[in-house]
């Protein structure tokens, strides 16, 4: 049924229970797995002139957001060659994670986006938002959510 299954991970540990579960979803269904990671922009009033910290300058700073992002998508691929799932990961730079997601599972050809809900409520989910619930009304292809 599903071929090509999105995961988006920020590396927490909910983040890293949701893919094992994913991994385990994919092996059942036969299917590969794109893992994905969202970095953001670096602020220009960190690093310009005038800025008010000491902050390295911005492409040493992308280049940790780069290494942070491949450790997070490694646990990942590390889960899926241990159950003999294929997987490729991905990554792009934004500051709007729900849209950076569904352009990743677009960019890939994915069929299924698989991804976790903190499951807040209330005030906390009105005040925080929700990247599941952002995901859910704006993406075009199944939406799989894990709690």
């Amino acid at each position: 049924m599903f071929k090509n299954i999105l995961v988006p991970t920020d590396g927490s540990q909910f983040s890293q229970g949701t893919a094992r579960r994913a991994v385990s979803f994919a092996k059942e269904a036969g299917a590969r797995l794109t893992v994905f990671y969202v970095k953001h922009h670096t602020p220009e009033y960190y690093w310009g002139k005038g800025a008010w910290v000491h902050l390295p300058e911005p492409y040493k700073l992308e280049e940790f957001a780069e290494q942070e992002a491949q450790n997070v998508l490694q646990f990942v691929e590390d889960l899926c060659k241990e159950a003999g799932v294929p997987c490729t990961r991905m990554t792009l730079t934004s500051d709007v994670v729900h849209e950076a997601i569904i352009e990743a599972a677009a960019q890939c050809g994915c069929d299924l986006i698989f991804m976790a809900s903190h499951g807040r409520r209330g005030l906390n989910a009105l005040v925080l938002g929700s990247e599941t619930n952002k995901v859910l009304t704006h993406s075009k292809i199944p939406v799989l959510v894990y709690r």
